[in-house]
C-alpha cells in the first residue's frame, strides 16, 4: 500500500509539473535529471508521511504542496520574473506581520480564516477514515515514530557535508534558476539550492572590522563637516517610462546632477533587499553565491566593508533612516550590523503625515533635512523611502482605485521630496545619490519592462559645476563608486 501510494505522488506530482512546463519548460527526460526531480517528490512523502502514517493522506500531501509550489512559482514568475526560491520561505513570517504589503488578507479575516479551517477539518476527517501503517506492536511504533523523522531531520543536516555535499555541487555548482528548474523540477531546485547555500554560509568577524574602525578612524576636521546622503526610492523609475507625466526633478537631474541614467538592478518588482545590498556593499551578485536571491539571510548584514563601516572609519558618523517597522526584513538588526551607529524608524515619525497607509515621502524628507541640520560632524545618511510601496489596490487612496494613477500620486510625491532635498543640500560640502530599489509591480511593468532597470542620479554640492553625464550602471557599480564619495575630497 505505501509503495502503491508513493508511485501515485510521483506520477502525479511529475504530471504536474509536466503540464505546468509544457511548450515553455519541457520534464528533461534524462535519467539522472528525473532520479532527482523524483528523489524530491519522494522526500516530500516522506516529510508528509512522519506526520501521519497514513500512505494516502501523505501521498496526497506531496500532490498539493507541488501543486501549490507550482501555481504561486507561476504567479510569481508573472509578476517578478522568477520562479519561487528557497529563500522566499523565509519571508513567510512577514506575511501575517505585515498582511497590508502583500496581496493577502489577515489570518483573522473571514476569506483566510475558512479556508484554513475547512483544510483543518479535512485532514482530521482523513485521519479519522485512513488507518495508521504504524506497527502494531507498541515498542516497535514508538521506535519508527522517532526513526523516520531522526532519518529525515539526519539527512538535512548531513546533506552539506561528504558525499552528499559533493555530489550536491557538481549537480548545482552555481544558481541557474530557469536551467535547474528545466533539469530538476521545482520541488528539486528548491531543497538543493538551500543546502547549497548552507555549503556556502560563511559566518563573519565583526570584530577585526569594528577594531580597524577604531584604530583608522579619520578625525573629523579631515572630512570638512562633508554630509553625504544616499536615497533609496522605493519603486522609483520615470513616470514618463509608464506614460505618466513628467516629473520636474528629472529635469533638474539631466541639467544638475554630476551623474545620472539607469540603474540596472538584481529585481524586477520586489526583492528591495537585494539592491540596497549591492549599494551598500558594492558586491556584484555572481559574487554571493546562492546567497544571491536574499544577501541579508546568511550574514544579516555582517560586511565588513560596508559603506557604512567604510564611512565610520573615516569619521562619519552614519545614520539610517526609514520610516516603516523595525522588524520588517529584520531591518534594525541588519543595519546596526552593516556599521549604521544610529537608526531612525517608524517609532520616530510618531504624527508625521500619511498618503495611503505609509509615512509621505516629503515628510521623510523634511526629517532628513533636519538631521543634517543637527549635525555636529560629518554624516552619512542612508535613506529608504515607503510611500510608494505595493500593493497599489483600491482602497488605498480615497476616490483613486486604479493602481496606475496611485503609483503615479505617490510618484509625484516622491519627486518633490527629492526636490527638496536638492534644495536644502544646496551650499553644503554635500553629495547627494538618489536611485530606484526595482520598477512597480504593475500590470502595465510587468518582467521585462526595461530590463530591470529603474533610474538614478548623484549630485554634488558646494563647488562641483563639471557638466552631467549620462552613464548607465549596475546597482553594484553604483555602490562602488559611492564608497569614493565617503574620502573624496573637497573639489
Amino acid at each position: 500500500m505505501i509503495l502503491l501510494a508513493l508511485s501515485v505522488a510521483l506520477a502525479v506530482s511529475l504530471a504536474i509539473e509536466a503540464f505546468d512546463g509544457r511548450g515553455v519548460r519541457p520534464v528533461s527526460r534524462r535519467p539522472g535529471d528525473l532520479a532527482v526531480r523524483l528523489g524530491a517528490y519522494a522526500l516530500l512523502c516522506a516529510f508528509w508521511f512522519a506526520f501521519s502514517w497514513r500512505p494516502w493522506l501523505a501521498a496526497f500531501s506531496c500532490i498539493l504542496t507541488v501543486a501549490i509550489l507550482t501555481v504561486v512559482s507561476r504567479l510569481k514568475r508573472g509578476v517578478i520574473g522568477e520562479p519561487l526560491v528557497f529563500s522566499d520561505f523565509a519571508l513567510l513570517r512577514q506575511v501575517p506581520r505585515h498582511p497590508e504589503l502583500y496581496y493577502t488578507r489577515p489570518l483573522n479575516d473571514p476569506r483566510m480564516a475558512g479556508p484554513i479551517l475547512a483544510s483543518l477539518a479535512a485532514v482530521a476527517l482523513w485521519y479519522a477514515v485512513e488507518p495508521s501503517a504504524l506497527p502494531h506492536e507498541p515498542s516497535v511504533a514508538v521506535l519508527a515514530v522517532i526513526a523516520l523523522p531522526l532519518a529525515l531531520w539526519t539527512l538535512a543536516r548531513l546533506a552539506p557535508d561528504g558525499a552528499l555535499g559533493l555530489w550536491l555541487t557538481a549537480r548545482f555548482p552555481a544558481p541557474d534558476l530557469e536551467r535547474d528548474v528545466t533539469r530538476y523540477g521545482l520541488p528539486a531546485t528548491i531543497l538543493a539550492y538551500a543546502v547549497r547555500w548552507r555549503m556556502e554560509r560563511t559566518p563573519r568577524d565583526l570584530t577585526t572590522a569594528d577594531s580597524e574602525e577604531r584604530d583608522q578612524g579619520v578625525s573629523a576636521d579631515d572630512t570638512e563637516n562633508r554630509v553625504v546622503v544616499v536615497v533609496q526610492l522605493e519603486s522609483f523609475i520615470d513616470p514618463v517610462r509608464l506614460g505618466g507625466p513628467a516629473l520636474p526633478v528629472m529635469e533638474i537631474v539631466r541639467t544638475r546632477a554630476r551623474q545620472y541614467g539607469r540603474l540596472r538592478v538584481p529585481a524586477h518588482g520586489a526583492y528591495t533587499m537585494r539592491t540596497e545590498h549591492a549599494v551598500l556593499t558594492g558586491r556584484p551578485p555572481e559574487s554571493l553565491g546562492f546567497g544571491v536571491f536574499d544577501p541579508y539571510l546568511a550574514g544579516g548584514g555582517a560586511e565588513p566593508t560596508s559603506l557604512a563601516r567604510l564611512a565610520r572609519r573615516a569619521g562619519f558618523e552614519t545614520l539610517f533612516i526609514h520610516p516603516f517597522h523595525r522588524d520588517f526584513f529584520d531591518r534594525a538588526a541588519v543595519m546596526g550590523r552593516l556599521g549604521f551607529g544610529r537608526l531612525v524608524m517608524e517609532e520616530n515619525f510618531v504624527g508625521a503625515p500619511r498618503i495611503g497607509p505609509y509615512i509621505g515621502d516629503v515628510a521623510l524628507a523634511e526629517r532628513v533635512l533636519a538631521e543634517i541640520r543637527a549635525r555636529t560632524g560629518p554624516l552619512l545618511v542612508f535613506c529608504v523611502t515607503m510611500e510608494n510601496h505595493g500593493p497599489w489596490k483600491p482602497g488605498r487612496l480615497a476616490g483613486l482605485d486604479d493602481p496606475r494613477a496611485q503609483y503615479l500620486h505617490h510618484v509625484a510625491h516622491t519627486g518633490e521630496a527629492v526636490e527638496r532635498l536638492i534644495a536644502g543640500l544646496e551650499g553644503l560640502p554635500a553629495t547627494l545619490c538618489v536611485f530606484g530599489d526595482h520598477a512597480p509591480s504593475l500590470a502595465a511593468c510587468r518582467p521585462g519592462f526595461g530590463g530591470t532597470a529603474t533610474d538614478y542620479a548623484v549630485l554634488h554640492f558646494g563647488g562641483d559645476d563639471a557638466a552631467p553625464i549620462r552613464r548607465d550602471l549596475t546597482a553594484d557599480a553604483l555602490g562602488r563608486q559611492l564608497r569614493a564619495e565617503v574620502s573624496r575630497p573637497e573639489a
